[in-house]
């Protein structure tokens, strides 16, 4: 049989569309190694093993037809427990959500069934996705964060407990948790994918993103996941039927970065900085260095200002009947939320149509900008999932971001390296992204 964890994701599929492996020959081997990991990293909020099988089984069944196949068919994927899953609770990391069903699959696992693939099973968020801490540890040191809210679909991939995962964002939660776990974690341009039955924080800042090894891995993935949704009117009519042929070929001539160190940099550990600056200097014909636009200072205080005016006015339910089961972390916000003013919110709104109107042209003479993924390795202890503090401006501007497992920090821990792109140029921006990625491990050789 097959080792299916010496595979890319991409190649699995092909061995399960030819009948190679079968479905349920590649969940019986991811669910030996839940049971021997599982009990360490507990990055599963619900699992059963039982109902895999079966849907294995049925995959397999539908294979020998020789009816059309979809792009994941047969394929296991893990799905971040905010994502409504009829057969599956929603509990979103919240007592006040115990046991709470959906009443129907949200758009984005409506859209993994009919591409075939099978919904594994829920990982650990945070709670209702904010900043309070899940039980998740990190893979590769239990002592460690795995970074959060999206803590349980990084830790999948980062421990081969899953090929692929469902992620969201609203500040920091797919590329921080990337960065800390050693993963590839792809956010894509605002819009691109459906919310439609995800438990909703902000509807300006929330993304739906995904993760997986590599960089051909999650565009394979994403371009299942980008549809026109009507029940959610931000998302766009996109086509993104060739986004894996695109990211294939990579970018025309080779590329030009800027590199930005932020004013965040005096954060990030010694030895971390030393990585990043060893990245600098190997490509050091395709960066230039800049200092972040002066503008870009307001946009954490505007973030946080749409960020928790949203929080209270979806969460109030939880608040007013449950205050007593939310974290202090979550009461504190949901309390700022409530106090900010209309004129304030406004404000926020404005300045990200105009913030990314002054921005946009760096587009035009680079491929993509690149910042550290998070401030150093996964910080030691389960209390905080650490900070989104590189990831803000490129949420709220509703960029493309993707972490690449490209360095090591310290204790050889993995540390992620942010490549952003221009808002809706996914396709081009995967391609880069896999240049890159492909040409770091020339130099690692």
């Amino acid at each position: 049989m097959l080792n299916i964890f010496t595979l890319t994701t991409n190649k699995l599929v092909e061995h399960l569309k030819s009948g190679q492996i079968s479905s349920v020959e590649v969940c019986n081997q991811y669910i030996e190694r839940i049971e021997k990991f599982e009990k360490d990293v507990k990055a599963w909020e619900y699992f059963d093993k039982k109902k895999l099988l079966e849907k294995a089984a049925e995959a397999d069944e539908y294979r020998k037809s020789g009816k059309p196949l979809g792009s994941l068919h047969g394929l296991p994927i893990a799905v971040k427990d905010i994502i409504g899953t009829f057969e599956m609770p929603t509990e979103c990391g919240s007592p006040v959500r115990k046991k709470m069903p959906s009443s129907q699959d949200s758009e984005v696992v409506n859209l993994l069934k009919i591409e075939g693939a099978i919904v594994m099973g829920k990982t650990v968020t945070t709670e209702l996705a904010y900043f309070h801490p899940g039980k998740t540890t990190n893979p590769h040191d239990n002592s460690r964060t795995p970074g959060g809210s999206s803590s349980g679909s990084a830790a999948v991939i980062a421990a081969h407990m899953a090929p692929l995962s469902i992620g969201s964002q609203t500040n920091g939660s797919i590329i921080r948790p990337a960065s800390y776990c050693g993963v590839v974690g792809y956010k894509p341009s605002y819009g691109l994918i459906s919310r439609s039955g995800v438990m909703r924080q902000s509807d300006k800042l929330d993304h739906i993103g995904v993760f997986g090894k590599t960089v051909e891995d999650v565009a394979l993935f994403a371009k299942s996941l980008i549809k026109k949704d009507l029940y959610d009117p931000s998302t766009i009519h996109y086509a993104a039927d060739e986004m894996l042929t695109v990211c294939k070929k990579g970018p025309l001539y080779e590329p030009k970065f800027i590199f930005y160190k932020t004013k965040n940099w005096k954060n990030i550990d010694k030895e971390s900085q030393k990585s990043f600056e060893f990245f600098i200097k190997t490509f050091k014909k395709n960066i230039e260095v800049f200092d972040t636009p002066s503008y870009f200072d307001d946009i954490p205080k505007y973030h946080k200002i749409i960020h928790e005016t949203d929080m209270a006015n979806n969460f109030q339910g939880y608040y007013k009947k449950s205050k007593k089961h939310l974290s202090k972390e979550m009461v504190s916000a949901i309390e700022r939320g409530l106090k900010y003013s209309a004129k304030e919110y406004a404000e926020a709104i404005d300045f990200m149509k105009r913030s990314y109107e002054s921005y946009k042209e760096v587009f035009e003479d680079y491929h993509g900008v690149l910042t550290p993924s998070s401030a150093g390795v996964a910080p030691k202890g389960l209390k905080s999932t650490g900070s989104p503090e590189f990831c803000t401006i490129w949420t709220y501007m509703g960029l493309p971001s993707i972490s690449l497992p490209l360095l090591v920090g310290e204790n050889n821990l993995p540390l992620g390296i942010q490549l952003i792109g221009d808002k809706l140029d996914d396709l081009r921006f995967l391609g880069v992204a896999n240049w890159l990625e492909k040409n770091c491990k020339k130099y690692a050789k």
